[in-house]
C-alpha cells in the first residue's frame, strides 16, 4: 500500500476497544465520508482503501471477527442481484447492506400492497402502491450509502435477465413463483454464476445453493412443466418464515462470495417450524 494512502487516513483515524477490549483502528462513518469528500471518490473506495491498511471501518467491525479484513474486502467487492423483493428479497437486501455486499442488483416490477403489510421488510403504510424496486433504492442509500445498487423496475423474463445479472457473483432467489425461477437457473447457468434458492409457505421453508454446473431446481421440483405457484398460495405466509429463510440465504451468498466450502450446494435444507424440524437432504 502506498505510504501516501497511509497519510491521508491517518487525520481520520480514532483508536477504539472491540467487545473484548483488545485495541484498533477505526474509520467512523462520519469520517469515511470526509475522506471520500475530500479524494472525491465513492465511499466504497475509502473503505477498502483503510481495510486494505488494517483500519476497520466501524460500521464493519463486528463483521471482522467472523470474515476477516480481507473477507471484507472481497464483499465490498463482489456483486449480487436479487431477483423478487417480497418477503425473501426484502431482507436480503437488508442483511447484504449491513454485511457490506459492495454492489447489489435489485429486480422486481410489482409495487406494494396492503397483503405485504405482515410480512416485507421494505413496506409499510406509507409506500402502498409505490414500485419495490424504487423503495429497495432508497433504503439502499439509507443503510449503507457505500453499497452502489442498481434497481431494476421490471419483470424479469429470458430476455432481460442476462443483461441485468451481467457481473454477479452470486443470485438470490426471492421470487414467489416456480416457473420463473426456472427462467432465473437458466439465465444463471449461462451466466455460470451460482444461485441460492429459497422457497416458502406457511412454517415451512427451503433453501439450496446451486451451481451452473448442478441439478439444481430439477432435482428439487423435478420438471419444468409444474403448476406456477407452490404451497404457499394455500398456506399462507407469516413474516417469520421468510426472515429465517433470508437469513439462510444470506449466510450462503457470503460462503459462496468468500470460497468456503460448506455451503448447501447439491444439498436443500428444509425448515419446520410448526414441527421443530430442520432437515438437510442430500440432492441427486
Amino acid at each position: 500500500m502506498l505510504e501516501s494512502d497511509k497519510k491521508f487516513l491517518q487525520p481520520f483515524i480514532e483508536e477504539r476497544k472491540g467487545p473484548s477490549g483488545e485495541k484498533f483502528s477505526s474509520l467512523p462513518l462520519k469520517s469515511t465520508q470526509e475522506a471520500a469528500h475530500q479524494r472525491n471518490c465513492p465511499l466504497k473506495e475509502i473503505e477498502i482503501l483503510a481495510l486494505q491498511n488494517q483500519i476497520i471501518p466501524e460500521r464493519y467491525q463486528r463483521n471482522i471477527g467472523t470474515v476477516g479484513l480481507e473477507g471484507q474486502i472481497t464483499l465490498l467487492q463482489s456483486q449480487v442481484a436479487i431477483l423478487g423483493l417480497g418477503g425473501l428479497g426484502g431482507s436480503v437486501l437488508e442483511m447484504l447492506l449491513r454485511w457490506g455486499v459492495g454492489d447489489l442488483v435489485v429486480i422486481d416490477g410489482d409495487i406494494f400492497t396492503d397483503s405485504n403489510l405482515n410480512r416485507q421488510a421494505l413496506s409499510h403504510s406509507a409506500n402502498l402502491g409505490i414500485s419495490k424496486a424504487e423503495v429497495a433504492r432508497l433504503r439502499g442509500a439509507e443503510v449503507n450509502p457505500a453499497v452502489e445498487l442498481k434497481a431494476y423496475a421490471v419483470t424479469a423474463d429470458e430476455q432481460n435477465l442476462p443483461r441485468m445479472l451481467q457481473g454477479c457473483h452470486a443470485v438470490v432467489d426471492g421470487l414467489d413463483n416456480i416457473r420463473t425461477r426456472f427462467v432465473l437457473e437458466k439465465a444463471c447457468r449461462s451466466l455460470k454464476i451460482p444461485l441460492v434458492h429459497g422457497a416458502v409457505a406457511g412454517f415451512m421453508g427451503q433453501v439450496s445453493s446451486i451451481f451452473p454446473e448442478d441439478a439444481g431446481l430439477e432435482a428439487v421440483y423435478g420438471s419444468q412443466n409444474v403448476v406456477e405457484y407452490g404451497a404457499e398460495k394455500d398456506l399462507g405466509t407469516p413474516c417469520v418464515t421468510p426472515t429465517a429463510v433470508a437469513a439462510w440465504q444470506v449466510s450462503e451468498v457470503v460462503k459462496i462470495l468468500l470460497g468456503w466450502e460448506s455451503t448447501l450446494r447439491n444439498k436443500i435444507l428444509f425448515i419446520d417450524f410448526k414441527e421443530l424440524t430442520i432437515t438437510i437432504l442430500e440432492l441427486s
